[in-house]
């Protein structure tokens, strides 16, 4: 005979479960949509005239569709798999395991720390080997079609070995660190909680570039020349604190380009890709693009883009935004953290372990408080972008920045024509058409200015 408290577990599995497949089908409505946009547009639109060629947008619309294919199954994967989870009490057997493992190795089952180290390991471990055949076919069949991938499969196996081991290495410290807070905190533990999260995040900024990302690509200290200068001529004009200079041997990987910054106050470094660089980049037989990567006032460009992000301090407005959805996630679980209804539903019936708790709240009950909080995150990100762009023209980039920003689109065979609704969910950068119009106008605006001015 079934218990109050097991009847209130099942609704809240039952609720749960619901709110993903609703999500989901969201998402599969989105995915649809652009999918129909996509099939529908065979011949580049009369926008695109003069930007892409009929050859090259065809690449792409098959591209996408492809990887919108994989996407679809990926999703339906995810969920489904999600639901088996739930349905079958899996984390109920997880933490079982763990404790019984530790048991037979002479580390005792009382050591909620150590069991949940040990559920942690575990669990990595398993989806590990779940989520290797979906990479391995994205990598050796999608990305592989269409001439983007590099890796060989003896490559591709090591680098998700050291992947999942620098994850463990990195991650079960930090596990430790924030049972340990929650079980000792006391009644302010999600204060406390949040301060260790927003230390542990401004380390790995410090960390990841430094030491963790050198062990995966060659990075190596830009070369004297044309564009080394005209980067530190831009540096120095705006007084960014350049302190190091990079290109890293991407390449090796895929001939996706790609160009990011990094650091702390005086410490500030960039970082190229060779495939951005068309004086470094080679391309191979097999690339879908043959002249591909930016001449170096593109590039400059595209810094000067970066460096409008610096200016606005975006980076940190959005670790603030990040922060704020951290503790609102924090405050949620201290609140349901002795709630036994909630672990009943995952079939701990006599027992509560803080990091089941954990999972459950930040990663099921709160899905639908923190889709909308990236959806926020989302249009700020947007809104960022059109001000790094505006920057970047400020400076005088338009037409480098114009043309960086369609060599870039051809280059990774990005298609150019988005549903509205999809991509105002789904992108954090907006569309190329968007931001191309969007510097033109600001390039009208301009120029109607100066000519009021001088009449």
């Amino acid at each position: 005979m079934k218990t109050f408290l097991d009847v209130v577990g099942e609704n809240i599995r039952f609720e749960i479960l619901g709110i993903i497949w609703i999500l989901t089908l969201w998402e599969l409505y989105l995915s649809l949509r652009q999918r129909k946009l996509m099939k529908r547009l065979e011949k580049v639109p009369d926008l695109l005239e003069g930007l892409m060629s009929q050859e090259v947008y065809s690449k792409s619309r098959v591209y996408a569709l492809d990887k919108s294919s994989f996407d679809i199954f990926k999703t339906l994967f995810g969920t489904a798999f999600k639901t088996i989870l739930i349905l079958t009490f899996a984390y109920y057997h997880a933490w079982r395991w763990s404790v019984k493992i530790n048991n037979k190795i002479g580390l005792g089952n009382r050591n909620e720390i150590l069991n949940s180290c040990t559920c942690m390991l575990l669990t990595s471990i398993i989806s590990f080997f779940i989520e290797l055949p979906l990479d391995a076919y994205s990598t050796f069949v999608v990305e592989q079609k269409h001439g983007f991938n590099k890796q060989t499969p003896s490559f591709f196996i090591k680098d998700k070995l050291k992947q999942i081991a620098i994850m463990q290495v990195i991650s079960l410290p930090i596990m430790s660190g924030i049972m340990w807070i929650i079980k000792n905190g006391g009644d302010h533990f999600v204060w406390y909680l949040w301060i260790f999260t927003v230390v542990m995040i401004l380390i790995m900024m410090i960390v990841y570039p430094e030491l963790i990302a050198p062990l995966f690509d060659k990075y190596s200290p830009l070369p004297e020349g044309d564009l080394r200068e005209k980067i530190e001529a831009l540096a120095a004009s705006l007084n960014f604190p350049l302190y190091k200079l990079y290109i890293v041997e991407g390449s090796k990987r895929s001939s996706h380009s790609n160009a990011y910054m990094y650091g702390f106050h005086k410490s500030k470094r960039i970082v190229l890709f060779d495939t951005l660089v068309k004086e470094y980049y080679k391309p191979s037989e097999d690339d879908p693009i043959k002249d591909q990567g930016c001449e170096n006032d593109e590039v400059v460009a595209v810094l000067a883009h970066e460096l409008g992000h610096w200016k606005y301090n975006h980076v940190w407005k959005q670790l603030l935004f990040a922060q704020i959805s951290i503790l609102i996630n924090f405050y949620s679980f201290g609140m349901l953290l002795h709630y036994r209804p909630m672990y009943v539903a995952f079939g701990f019936n006599h027992s509560q372990p803080i990091l089941i708790g954990l999972i459950i709240v930040l990663m099921h009950i709160l899905i639908p408080i923190n889709e909308l909080i990236g959806f926020l995150q989302t249009v700020c990100s947007r809104i960022f972008e059109f001000q790094a762009d505006k920057f970047a023209k400020d400076l005088g980039y338009t037409e480098s920045l114009k043309g960086a920003l369609v060599k870039l689109q051809k280059d990774n065979l990005g298609f150019p024509v988005f549903d509205k609704l999809y991509s105002g969910y789904h992108h954090s950068h907006p569309p190329l058409l968007e931001r191309l119009e969007a510097l033109s106008k600001e390039d009208k605006v301009g120029k109607e200015g100066k000519e009021e001015k001088e009449d």
